[in-house]
């Protein structure tokens, strides 16, 4: 990564995993850079399908946190194909970016290589199935953090890495929105009363919503989420990102529903207490999802009992 002034895209160009830092060094003599400055790997595991999307959302990083990017396509032909590039972001950056094409086990050999050494690496799996063979479980043993949704990909929290999940690490705004409802004493009197909820989702993917349900779940000490129903929404935001949640019991409801671009309505209504206020709840895209786990990495006992509560439900 570095700074420069009039940045310009440079490449891609076709080369090999032998010769892939001379062509990255042959781009950067194109340069005017004098510095650069190396701040980690991200190594994005994908598909052609996602390719488009998972390239946009690195290009939203702005160049923190990883200055080499090394994306793995892995339904590549036989033939492993590998492009260098020099791709500027927004803030005056470069970043390098190695895009390797080839089956998943040529990627195994090939992506070592090339990560940078003595820097922080991330591994992010960008496809929507699970993995197979042994790809990502080998990179695993290298990455200081691992980006996944680790429901799809039944990866529970380990030890040895920091376990970063995107569909978690978004809902962080709605996590806060709740616990607002119940900063009053006479409002957090009410919660042994909460018997039943309801959490809605954006477009088809409702994993998401599952953790978050098993985040009000564990809270309130409920053994499972047999108590609890997903439903489909329609807010305007992205595909997986929550629409709204509705907490009840005999006399008493709570909820939040996404009105508009970055604004939540609430409500609580029990005995003689009626009470509804908006609340600013920002939707994050996939970039800035990112950015976020990448930052501040979420690990803890909060996140263990929401995702054991919720692989329950799959």
């Amino acid at each position: 990564m570095t700074y420069a002034t009039d940045l310009k895209p440079l490449g891609p160009v076709d080369t090999t995993v032998r010769k892939a830092q001379l062509t990255l060094d042959e781009l950067w003599a194109q340069t005017t850079v004098e510095t650069r400055a190396y701040t980690g790997n991200m190594i994005a595991l994908t598909v052609r399908q996602h390719l488009r999307r998972v390239q946009e959302a690195l290009a939203g990083l702005e160049g923190r946190y990883a200055g080499r990017q090394i994306i793995g396509v892995m339904d590549g032909t036989d033939d492993l194909t590998v492009h260098a590039s020099l791709v500027p972001q927004t803030g005056g950056l470069y970043v390098e970016r190695l895009t390797l094409e080839a089956s998943p086990e040529q990627l195994q050999g090939a992506i070592l290589p090339l990560i940078r050494p003595a820097t922080v690496n991330h591994v992010w799996w960008g496809a929507d199935s699970r993995p197979g063979g042994t790809l990502l479980a080998e990179l695993t043993e290298i990455a200081d953090q691992v980006i996944v949704d680790s429901l799809t990909l039944d990866m529970p929290p380990s030890w040895h890495y920091a376990l970063a999940d995107l569909g978690w690490s978004r809902s962080a705004p709605w996590r806060e929105a709740l616990a607002q409802l119940f900063d009053s004493p006479d409002a957090a009197q009410q919660l042994p009363r909460v018997t039943h909820l309801t959490v809605r989702y954006a477009g088809k993917k409702d994993l998401p919503a599952r953790l978050f349900a098993g985040f009000i779940a564990s809270t309130l000490g409920w053994p499972d989420l047999s108590t609890v129903e997903f439903r489909a929404g329609r807010c305007g935001r992205e595909n997986g990102d929550l629409c709204g949640v509705e907490l009840r019991g005999e006399g008493v409801l709570f909820s939040l529903k996404a009105e508009r671009a970055e604004v939540v309505q609430t409500h609580c209504r029990w005995e003689n207490v009626q009470r509804t206020t908006e609340v600013h709840v920002p939707s994050m895209t996939l970039a800035q999802g990112l950015a976020r786990v990448m930052a501040r990495p979420e690990r803890g006992e909060v996140f263990e009992a929401a995702w054991a509560l919720a692989k329950q439900t799959l």
